[in-house]
């Protein structure tokens, strides 16, 4: 089938269809302009943010040392790498959304599932980010009024302040975003610079700083911490590995997407997570206690202007990471629900409501809330999304979608009624199995590697459920 053809086909067909509008459509590849040097700056631009450097904080004031942290969080990303390169490739083969490409495997309505649970975690997190920012704006007005901080509802108000900045945003369209991504990354790595030399200077040196040892007392103790904190870690990326398609609909080649990816996302997490393990490591030296909030530290920095400007800068990152990475996907994934109602910005609306309801501030009232509860537990429900759509895209169709039955009712996606139940017993299986560690103690090990487990379990039932051989070929020509 030729792209044109492809493309007047779509045309005729498609546009007509309550599953279709303009913001789900296929890309057209010569609106396909993203190359490698985009995917690169994607990366670093939403990897370079304050969970980031959270996340890794967090493992030391968990007791890992430095060292143990920092190899934590790279293996966890080379790892999360491998889903998010496999699900991108549909993305860049054919240009369509991840609700869209849900629909090969769940059904063209059951793709709904997958969709709203990967769209209530974003949502989690652009409550999480919007706090973060409405805390670096308390810091702020506290540095320059000092008498703020004896408000009650100060915080509050920032919060609402901040969410309603996003909102604005979300409201400008999808070109806003892409201008946040190419300036904000800057700011927030010098932010983590700058953190870095203060926390050098105050504890007196790389030495001292990184010379805190390890409170687990055996390898049984260490491994314990590690293996959740590992499935936090592919948990923190687990959205995205699933709505990477959203990203790589506009790539120009998959090696563009591949390449980019590759080089952005693991060297990115693993140097900025250095930066929150080597300042939360010197802040036991300075402050005698280990501060995994940066913008606590941030706070103490003394100078009022410094902390006005480093909060200014955190502001303008923290702003471009939420709405890129955390509406985006929810935004689609909302729309999808209904096509013709429901649009880019309208998905958007609803996200920033969510994710105020979820209460971000209880997700962030300690690191194991943020890392044993939030991350790992939500990979427990990405991980078997995952598992079934790869497995059903590259061993039960061999990578093969005809893009017109993923817009239309009737076609080959449409199952039972729209939903395909071996796809959704799947999910259930792999979601069942891994919460079951919560529910009976001496499985716990199943809750965590939830998202690990999670994969595995829906893989194999989705392939040992599926009616086989697969159609050699799907693309209508």
């Amino acid at each position: 089938m030729s792209e044109s053809h492809g493309q007047a086909l779509h045309a005729d067909i498609v546009e007509s269809s309550s599953l279709y509008n303009q913001d789900l459509a296929p890309v057209r590849s010569d609106r396909r302009r993203w190359r490698t040097y985009n995917y690169a700056a994607l990366w670093i631009s939403m990897s370079v943010n304050i969970p980031t450097y959270m996340l890794a904080s967090g493992m030391i004031a968990g007791g890992m040392k430095w060292s143990q942290a920092l190899v934590t969080v790279f293996l966890g990303n080379v790892l999360v790498l491998i889903p998010m390169l496999l699900n991108a490739h549909a993305g860049a083969q054919y240009g369509i959304p991840f609700p869209v490409f849900a629909r090969a495997s769940f059904g063209v309505l059951g793709a709904n599932i997958p969709a709203i649970l990967r769209a209530l975690v974003a949502c989690g997190w652009f409550g999480i980010q919007t706090w973060i920012g409405g805390e670096a704006i308390n810091a702020m007005i506290v540095a320059l009024r000092p008498g703020w901080a004896r408000v009650h509802s100060g915080a509050a108000v920032c919060f609402v302040l901040f969410w309603l900045l996003n909102v604005f945003v979300i409201l400008r369209g999808i070109e806003t975003i892409r201008f946040l991504q190419g300036i904000s990354a800057p700011f927030l790595l010098l932010i983590g610079l700058v953190l870095l030399l203060w926390a050098r200077s105050k504890a007196g040196g790389f030495g001292p700083m990184l010379s805190t040892p390890s409170k687990f007392q055996s390898f049984g103790g260490f491994f314990e911490f590690f293996i959740p904190s590992l499935t936090g870690v592919v948990g923190f990326w687990a959205t995205v590995s699933l709505n990477i398609p959203d990203f790589t609909r506009y790539a120009r080649s998959q090696r563009d997407q591949i390449i980019g990816q590759a080089l952005g996302l693991p060297a990115t997490m693993t140097f900025y997570s250095f930066i929150g393990i080597a300042v939360t490591s010197a802040t036991m030296i300075i402050f005698g206690e280990a501060v995994w909030d940066p913008v606590k530290v941030l706070a103490r920095l003394g100078n009022p202007w410094a902390v006005v400007l480093a909060m200014i800068a955190l502001l303008m990152a923290t702003l471009n990471v939420n709405v890129a990475a955390n509406v985006v996907s929810p935004a689609n994934d909302f729309s999808n629900l209904s096509p013709r109602r429901i649009s880019f910005r309208a998905g958007g609306v609803i996200t920033a409501v969510v994710g105020l309801l979820m209460q971000p501030w209880k997700l962030l009232s300690s690191y194991g809330s943020y890392i044993f509860t939030w991350l790992v537990g939500y990979s427990g429900f990405l991980g078997p999304i995952a598992g079934v759509l790869i497995c059903d895209y590259f061993l039960v169709r061999k990578k093969i979608l005809s893009v017109e039955d993923l817009y239309r009712r009737g076609g080959r996606y449409e199952y039972s009624r729209g939903f395909h139940w071996t796809a959704v017993a799947a999910l259930a299986a792999g979601v069942g199995v891994a919460f079951v560690g919560l529910i009976v103690t001496p499985l716990r090990v199943l809750y965590d590697y939830a998202w690990f487990v999670g994969f595995l379990v829906s893989f194999v039932v989705y392939f040992a459920f599926m009616p086989k051989p697969a159609p050699a070929v799907e693309a209508v020509d």
